[in-house]
């Protein structure tokens, strides 16, 4: 049987199509080598594992490397440090004894005089007197022994885990006097120094102490352009699609930022979703830019586990469903500011990254997605999703998706509905208004999302995907009639961008002597049909 795309548990190469990652293991060793003490801190589904498993194997000729999951550790052996200790030294000496086969005399009395600690349950046996025992064994090793521990972040919730920490702690720091692990590796969603905000303990020193040595883990685990080209290369040759494999990579990265998950799930999709549908009857048809459209639109309709992590953090954390409405649905900048928790798990559950200090979200499918659930719950509240979904028809001409018929009718719409609303709900709300009465019209057939780069307080640009045309639309807010003519030119530019001869305008306009109604304005080669409410 054939590779696949992998989107359930760790990559094997033999098994599954994978982006090369050679160049990232290889500056986690840069680390493993100086002996840093770090924590691989990423999003759910951001290839932790993956870089676990191939480190294991990357480090195995110069060191012996332990991999552990604390998940496989369950809840009983976290009731008491006595209990942990037993768990872990059993679990240590089965990996090490796996792992090292060449085993020195000194280590192997050591390794049986711990089982035989362990084999006697009833015995006290503290994490004073494991790490006592794990110094000797690091000791009397003939390689350096690396530490990885995988999932740290399911035992964070109790005492015993902050003691073990603390204990690492200490060793790592006295290691030039007594033996212990070359490197410490952590990986988990949370970091080190964040796995506090989710313990909550209360005092000082059990929220300081073990955090404090960790080095910074700024290694970027992202799936290159370039990388996900040659992933695509290797599906090619297996399948021989035709596929322009220098333009779906684009369009992948484009899309997903190269969150991993993302990357393979879309692959996946058009692999085995799309290719066969009645649209795209084999994989030559699949792999194209029309087919890569209809996988995303089926990736934002499903449930996921990855989406239903990002769901659950929105219910877990009000301030940060609050934090991301405004950004998205009110053009509002998010700085960054040192010591801000809630930006900081924003950035830890990977919904936001930082660009100069500013939040923008993570990725395409990311923004697409939340716009789509902050706007169902607003449907519920504002009427005129219904409204379009009624007249849904009348906008589809000869397949193709009539914009300057839909701006008239929402003109005519928004000033029924809106006419009398005070002004600061139309600032706030405009944008979403709009995009309310977008989404049921090109629902199941189109996609659109943000242009991130343009997205303010003032502008934001609406891209819309519709059977394989793409319409541009500039919605922003009234600031004068210089400000408007700014606004023609840019748009103007981007449509030259996208080598379009026509874009559209949404002007929020809230003048008592404005003008409503759609408008065609010719900008040089370019024709613009702007609407004003």
């Amino acid at each position: 049987m054939g590779k696949i795309f992998n989107v359930s548990g760790d990559c094997k190469p033999n098994l599954h199509y994978m982006v090369d990652i050679s160049e990232r293991l290889r500056k986690i060793k840069e680390l493993v080598d100086r002996g840093e003490y770090f924590s691989i801190h990423r999003a759910r589904q951001y290839g932790k594992t993956t870089t676990l498993r191939a480190l294991k194997r990357y480090l195995q000729e110069e060191y012996i490397v332990l991999s552990l999951d604390f998940q496989k550790l369950d809840a009983a052996k976290f009731e008491n440090g006595n209990m942990f200790s037993l768990a872990f030294a059993s679990y240590f000496i089965r990996l090490l004894r796996r792992e090292c086969a060449d085993r020195t005399d000194e280590m192997e009395e050591q390794l049986n005089e711990l089982w035989e600690i362990v084999c006697k349950s009833h015995r006290t046996f503290t994490l004073f007197d494991l790490f006592g025992y794990l110094s000797q064994i690091c000791g009397a090793a003939e390689q350096p022994i690396v530490m990885l521990i995988d999932e740290v972040d399911s035992a964070a919730n109790n005492q015993v885990f902050l003691d073990f920490l603390a204990q690492l702690r200490g060793y790592y720091i006295d290691r030039d006097e007594m033996p212990i692990f070359q490197s410490v590796i952590l990986a988990g969603v949370y970091d080190i120094k964040s796995l506090k905000l989710k313990i909550r303990i209360e005092t000082e020193h059990q929220t300081n102490s073990p955090w404090n040595i960790a080095a910074d883990f700024d290694i970027d685990m992202s799936l290159p352009e370039n990388g996900i080209a040659g992933m695509l290369e290797d599906y090619e040759q297996d399948n021989r699609t035709g596929m322009n494999v220098r333009e779906l990579a684009a369009l992948i990265y484009e899309y997903s930022s190269g969150y991993p998950f993302l990357v393979s799930k879309i692959c996946k999709l058009i692999d085995e979703k799309t290719a066969g549908s009645r649209e795209f009857p084999d994989k030559n048809s699949a792999w194209t830019r029309e087919g890569f459209l209809a996988a995303i639109r089926m990736l934002l309709q499903e449930e996921n586990t990855l989406f239903e992590s990002l769901d659950n953090k929105l219910i877990d954390f009000p301030e940060l469903k609050q934090m991301l409405q405004d950004l998205l649905l009110k053009g509002r900048m998010v700085e960054y500011v040192p010591g801000d928790t809630g930006i900081r798990m924003a950035v830890m559950f990977g919904f936001v990254t930082l660009n100069n200090g500013i939040a923008v979200v993570s990725n395409r499918i990311f923004e697409t997605r939340l716009y789509n659930g902050f706007l169902a719950e607003k449907a519920r509240q504002i009427e005129i999703s219904q409204i379009a979904a009624n007249e849904k028809n009348q906008f589809i001409v000869s397949g193709q998706l009539d914009m300057e018929r839909v701006l008239q009718r929402f003109v005519s719409h928004y000033s029924e509905l809106f006419g009398a609303c005070h002004e600061h709900f139309l600032e706030d709300n405009g944008r979403c208004i709009f995009l309310l009465y977008m989404k049921p019209i090109i629902n199941g057939t189109g996609n659109y999302y943000i242009e991130s780069k343009t997205r303010s307080n003032r502008r934001t640009d609406l891209i819309i995907d519709f059977c394989g045309e793409q319409k541009i639309v500039e919605l922003k807010i009234w600031h004068g009639e210089e400000y408007n003519r700014r606004g023609e030119a840019q748009l103007s530019e981007y449509l030259e961008e996208y080598h379009l001869k026509r874009g559209y305008m949404v002007s929020f306009n809230f003048n008592k002597k404005k003008q409503i109604g759609v408008n065609k304005i010719v900008c040089g080669d370019k024709v613009l049909i702007e609407a004003v409410v």
